[in-house]
């Protein structure tokens, strides 16, 4: 499993948001309060922002736990953006795509990443990737899970869906191939960020026209953070929160070859 947390509001330095808080990102990839699977984040971590201006986002990921790059704490202390997307890593198998497997994954004005796991992994998304371009697969950054399903939410990106559709098509169509697989997605553009709750924990604190932040747990005791349910989809803006119940896939979902055929 991994945490991650999403931001939008004024210009703050990435180590306000992310180390500075008594449960951080930064303290989440040792002590996590509410992660429901595995105890430490500590294979990988990354953090994509956005400079006003620009809407093509910087990313920093490295392969190790974030606690041991000091370089990562200088720049925190330094670099202030509007929007942010950031995640430490809880590897689901081992592997040796280093900083390639570590979200935020990112395309164009595009940050994503998966808190989760997808069950049978790789064998249960073989018929699923067949939906690709050959060339999506060929560019994927990692061999891992989280790579696979980003490059099918950019598949629907990229066909005209808007984040939400994009997100909670994907999920349905990976929980129908892959059942009991933990699927919490989150997407930024930079303006808007989209998230989905379905097997994990998801909470989201709004100060409309002041920040919103969307992270798998809190990262501090304010009261105003509220829990996403379960099988929720998220959309959000710098002014509102939308949540949308998300329903359980179908048999119809399931790509051709994995269904049962009729006796």
């Amino acid at each position: 499993m991994c945490r991650h947390v999403a931001y939008l509001g004024a210009p703050e330095p990435l180590g306000r948001l992310l180390v500075e808080p008594p449960h951080a990102l930064y303290r989440q990839s040792w002590a996590p309060r509410r992660q429901r699977y595995g105890t430490v984040n500590a294979d990988g971590f990354g953090v994509g922002w956005y400079a006003e201006g620009d809407p093509v986002p910087a990313r920093y990921r490295r392969a190790g736990p974030i606690w041991a790059d000091l370089s990562f704490a200088d720049l925190a202390r330094v670099v202030r953006a509007p929007a942010l997307l950031a995640a430490v890593r809880d590897a689901t198998l081992s592997g040796a795509d280093a900083e390639a497997a570590a979200a935020p994954f990112g395309t164009g004005p595009w940050l994503f990443s998966h808190n989760g796991a997808v069950t049978g992994w790789p064998h249960s998304l073989a018929a699923v990737s067949r939906s690709l371009p050959p060339e999506d697969l060929l560019s994927l950054e990692a061999r891992n899970d989280s790579a696979l399903v980003w490059a099918l939410v950019l598949h629907r990106l990229r066909a005209g869906d808007e984040a939400g559709r994009a997100l909670s098509g994907t999920v349905v169509e990976v929980a129908a191939a892959a059942p009991g697989s933990r699927l919490n997605l989150l997407l930024t553009d930079g303006e808007t960020i989209t998230a989905t709750a379905w097997g994990d924990t998801l909470w989201y604190l709004s100060q409309p026209g002041l920040r919103t932040v969307v992270a798998s747990e809190p990262y501090d005791d304010d009261p105003h953070w509220l829990q996403v349910p379960d099988r929720t989809l998220l959309a959000a803006s710098r002014t509102e929160v939308l949540l949308t119940p998300l329903k359980e896939p179908s048999a119809e979902a399931a790509p051709a070859s994995l269904k049962e055929p009729c006796s």
